[in-house]
């Protein structure tokens, strides 16, 4: 693929960019593992304007768009990867080559993620309504869309910050000097030309393995420190960055990473960073019923409470055998949980959020929500009243195995030529009876997707150490105990995890970018690598 972008053209996010071609485009791999190899040479130079808290910030860098990173690619459109490299952050050289790597997938909705058409860092996007990829192949116009779910992209498009204006990952961490590497991953609605869904699970996670594995590959051929790999995503793809995080180096998705020919090197990452992820899909409907069951649908309504009532008691036998303790709380029960939740982070949160509120705006707010009871500095109030104060939740119920079949998951665990399938019992027998049983597939593919089965099952020793988990206190596209129980079974295996919820924000917030760049320096040693002269500014 040529490359060379004419001056003046707009990068996805909106910044103006001057371009100069330099070489051709990155490797495009055709068979063998020597097809793999990263051309240096292959970017094309750009500058762009990058907002930060420290003001505007002018970045030069390299970027290599659409580089094929398997061997032998189902769709190239989608198993491909840009790479964005600063050479010069306003007006002084930058030399990244001993920097932290930002992958940030830009996956939602568990739909198809393509940066092929992106003209620069932060450019990529979902490629559900793409036109067709290779081969003839597209998103099938009957599939089910995001689930009703209001999913959204992350890595370049997706994230809100407090004040509702995009925010980037990527983008920012350009601008702080750090490689950026944005790779594309096939999704659930592609179909080939006999209806062939290819993009079902596990695809998306194999291919974000093989991406991290050809960056692995290319130690000292694309710059920065392949030792220190941090992930991002947003939603599905924040369950995406939790699974690549979780599942470093599981043999368990070996063949599937040798059929698409991913690079002979490790998959494990760094650091990994989730936002609101959408995750432990299968345990997912009991959780929502816990945590939602009592609250209104969105348009009014409550919803058949025989279902959510059975599903919420189901969810007391799943949080029992996680067998997670926390200090002052001892074993987290479903008895416990909502007491372990308004502690540990619900009440931090608003806290927080009333102390950096101006006197009187802080008045106002606690006058307009009575619920809340400020005294002494501190916020308090009871798990009822903050689920009042949230309001009507997103998902009627099952909200994930739906019963007509017709959500996203559902699709996401299609096969062959059937394009939804359910992968609960619990919704398999309502719909088929109680002497129904799962596809026999289903249970690897649902460990093949879950973090928590690497870390409390299996308690990988290939996993992440460093974790930045968020979700915002109004969210409800899935349960607010998804991001409190992956944390928990993250500190009780010792790792370093920074969780928090923003308080009065929905899905796709990110509300302390800035915060995250600041972090992946520190747990990267970046920040002394500057001080004591090496890469960086």
């Amino acid at each position: 693929m040529g490359v060379g972008a004419a001056a003046g053209a707009v990068a996805g996010g909106g910044f103006a960019l001057s371009a100069h071609a330099s070489g051709s485009a990155g490797s495009k791999p055709s068979g063998g593992a020597g097809s793999l190899v990263f051309d240096k040479d292959g970017f094309t130079e750009l500058t762009t304007t990058i907002t930060t808290d420290d003001g505007d910030k002018e970045v030069t860098y390299h970027f290599y768009k659409a580089v094929t990173y398997v061997a032998r690619p189902v769709d190239e459109k989608y198993q491909s990867l840009n790479v964005s490299v600063p050479v010069e952050i306003d007006g002084q050289p930058v030399n990244a080559s001993g920097a932290p790597i930002l992958l940030a997938n830009s996956v939602g909705g568990y739909m198809p993620s393509s940066v092929a058409d992106a003209t620069g860092v932060g450019g990529g996007g979902m490629g559900g309504g793409m036109p067709p990829g290779g081969g003839g192949a597209s998103p099938s116009p009957g599939a089910p869309a995001a689930g009703g779910t209001g999913e959204v992209p992350s890595g370049g498009n997706g994230q809100l910050d407090d004040a509702g204006k995009r925010v980037s990952n990527a983008e920012l961490a350009l601008a702080a000097g750090f490689v950026v590497v944005e790779p594309g991953a096939r999704g659930r609605t592609l179909t080939d030309a006999e209806g062939t869904y290819y993009g079902t699970a596990p695809a998306a996670i194999v291919d974000l393995k093989a991406a991290v594995r050809y960056v692995r590959f290319n130690k000292s051929r694309i710059p920065g420190d392949t030792d220190r790999i941090v992930t991002s995503g947003t939603s599905a793809g924040g369950a995406l960055s939790a699974l690549l995080g979780a599942s470093g180096d599981s043999p368990l998705y070996a063949e599937y990473l040798e059929e698409i020919g991913a690079a002979d090197a490790s998959d494990a990452v760094f650091a990994s960073g989730d936002w609101c992820p959408i995750a432990d899909l299968e345990h997912a409907d009991m959780a929502y019923e816990w945590n939602w069951g009592a609250n209104e649908l969105s348009g009014g309504g409550l919803v058949d409470r025989t279902v959510s009532k059975e599903l919420a008691t189901a969810f007391a036998d799943y949080q029992a055998s996680l067998k997670l303790r926390a200090k002052g709380f001892g074993s987290l029960t479903a008895r416990n949980l909502d007491d372990y939740l308004l502690e540990t982070y619900l009440r931090p949160s608003a806290t927080a959020y009333l102390k950096g509120l101006p006197e009187s705006d802080r008045s106002a707010y606690l006058a307009a929500n009575p619920f809340i009871t400020w005294s002494g500095g501190r916020a308090t109030f009871t798990w009822d009243g903050f689920l009042q104060h949230v309001g009507a939740r997103k998902k009627n119920t099952p909200a994930f195995d739906a019963f007509d079949l017709s959500s996203g998951e559902n699709n996401l665990f299609g096969t062959g030529t059937t394009q939804a399938r359910h992968f609960t019992l619990y919704s398999l027998r309502h719909e088929k009876g109680g002497s129904a049983r799962l596809d026999p597939d289903l249970g690897e593919k649902l460990k093949l997707m879950n973090p928590m089965h690497h870390i409390v099952k299996e308690r990988n020793p290939g996993r992440s150490r460093h974790w930045w988990i968020r979700v915002g206190t109004k969210d409800s596209d899935t349960s607010l105990t998804v991001v409190a129980n992956l944390a928990a079974s993250l500190e009780q295996l010792g790792d370093d995890v920074d969780a928090y919820y923003y308080w009065d924000q929905g899905h796709g917030a990110n509300t302390d970018a800035a915060g995250f760049i600041a972090w992946i320096a520190e747990v990267t040693g970046h920040d002394r690598k500057k001080e004591n002269g090496g890469s960086g500014r």
